[in-house]
């Protein structure tokens, strides 16, 4: 699956050249993968769009444009609006590139790199030849928001199936394993991602605020707040308590104690999703906790390997978070007893982890198989994104969290009062809570930590 060089750092322009090389085979794997979903859902070939740019209701601004994830799988474009790709097995792929003459905005640049020799290119001017260029019909497949064009004003001949939910099926399954070529994007993007989050801890002092914590991410990792694959989480203090806290505060919390930092970045449309706790004090109570749930995030990492049902794992992390409970004196009963009775599920109310890839929580976390069987997570785990087991080339997050979040530990302490260490849960409430998240790749004999591995190769470089 992997190269045996995988591992080694990047030197300077080498991801180019290595994903010039690679990117034949990806596409040979691609039209392989079509080929199998056309053929198990009846259809000849498919147009997969890019995706519109739209307008804000009675305005003349846009949305921020994200490109839809099944068009950059096949080509790493992420912004080209109105672009599509017309695809048939066993031939060369079609971009037709939308490039409107435009002297309000910059148009597309023109196609370059080395992706470019693969397709047959043709340019758009206006939506009308770019419509005369979809050669869809009947036994066609349209796919993405912008698929209902090709349905208006045709015809029940030559009108094609839109977003067919088995074909996307065939694709959301098979989409979790990586190519090669989407591993070296997706170290790309951890490298990225990396150099944001060193620049932050480095950046993490009394008074400075969330989103000057913020700015220092988008400037270290060369990135434009819409280019993120998901809006930045940079919480100080309590505001870690909120899982996907969306709002960088201006102004500086008057003491400050923690800070959890959920920050990814993108490269050539493959996404990096890392999180990082710190106390602002190394000797209290809450530095200690992090410690034991940064082991507690490494023991689960390395449960990592192929055949690992997902949903095991994520049993076996809230096991080991009620040891960490118990050791802290923040439950009294035991460790089984917190398991069983779903304390632990008050104190981590998310799952696991989930697929990464073209998208920060990639399709088919749930499905079973390519015909859209689904895997549902246990009743007990309703937001457990992932459920299938694992095997090679597929990338999943590892983020296990212990949060103290007021409105579970209320329903906590009410129902299991006796079991719980009231002053010292209350004593840390304040600090928010704590999330720790790698991103992990399963290889042929175990698993690789894309994001520890990009760790390490930055502090080579210091």
């Amino acid at each position: 699956m992997s190269p045996t060089n995988l591992d080694a750092p990047f030197a300077s322009g080498e991801l180019e050249a290595r994903l010039a090389s690679e990117y034949g085979a990806h596409l040979a794997i691609l039209d392989q993968r079509l080929d199998e979903a056309l053929r198990a859902t009846g259809f000849d070939g498919a147009v997969i769009f890019a995706g519109d740019e739209r307008l804000v209701f009675r305005d003349d601004q846009t949305y921020p444009f994200r490109v839809e994830p099944y068009f950059k799988a096949w080509v790493p474009l992420t912004h080209a609006p109105g672009s599509f790709l017309r695809l048939v097995p066993g031939q060369r792929p079609m971009l037709v590139y939308k490039q409107v003459d435009d002297y309000w905005h910059e148009p597309p640049r023109d196609p370059e790199g080395y992706w470019t020799q693969h397709f047959d290119i043709r340019i758009a001017r206006t939506e009308a030849e770019a419509r005369k260029l979809s050669g869809s019909g009947a036994r066609w497949v349209a796919i993405g928001s912008a698929a209902e064009r090709l349905a208006r004003g045709a015809s029940t001949a030559t009108q094609p199936a839109i977003n067919d939910p088995r074909f996307l099926n065939h694709l959301d399954f098979t989409r979790a394993v990586k190519t090669t070529y989407e591993l070296l994007c997706m170290r790309g993007a951890q490298a990225l991602a990396v150099r944001g989050h060193l620049a932050v801890a480095a950046a993490f002092k009394p008074g400075t605020t969330e989103l000057e914590l913020h700015q220092a991410y988008l400037a270290a990792s060369g990135q434009r707040e819409t280019e993120l694959p998901y809006g930045n989480i940079i919480g100080l203090n309590e505001h870690a308590a909120t899982l996907h806290y969306q709002h960088m505060r201006a102004e500086a919390p008057t003491v400050t104690r923690s800070l959890l930092i959920d920050a990814g970045a993108e490269c050539k449309g493959y996404a990096a999703d890392i999180t990082r706790t710190y106390s602002a004090s190394e000797t209290d109570d809450f530095a200690a906790l992090i410690a034991s749930m940064e082991a507690l995030q490494q023991r689960v990492c390395e449960e990592v390997k192929p055949g690992v049902d997902f949903v095991v794992l994520h049993a076996f992390s809230h096991r080991q978070l009620a040891a960490v409970l118990r050791d802290h004196k923040l439950v009294k009963c035991s460790a089984d007893e917190a398991v069983a009775t779903g304390i632990t599920r008050g104190f981590l109310p998310h799952g696991l982890g989930h697929l990464l890839g073209l998208q920060v929580h990639d399709a088919g976390g749930r499905l079973a198989d390519t015909t859209g069987k689904k895997r549902e997570p246990p009743a007990q785990d309703p937001y457990l994104r992932l459920t299938r087991s694992l095997q090679p080339g597929v990338v999943v997050t590892i983020e296990p969290g212990l949060y103290f979040i007021p409105s579970l530990l209320k329903a906590l302490l009410a129902k299991h009062e006796a079991s719980l260490n009231r002053a010292a849960i209350e004593r840390l409430v304040p600090f928010g809570g704590i999330r720790i998240e790698d991103n992990v790749e399963v290889t042929a004999d175990g698993h690789r930590n894309l994001t520890r591995d990009a760790f390490a190769a930055a502090a080579t470089r210091h």
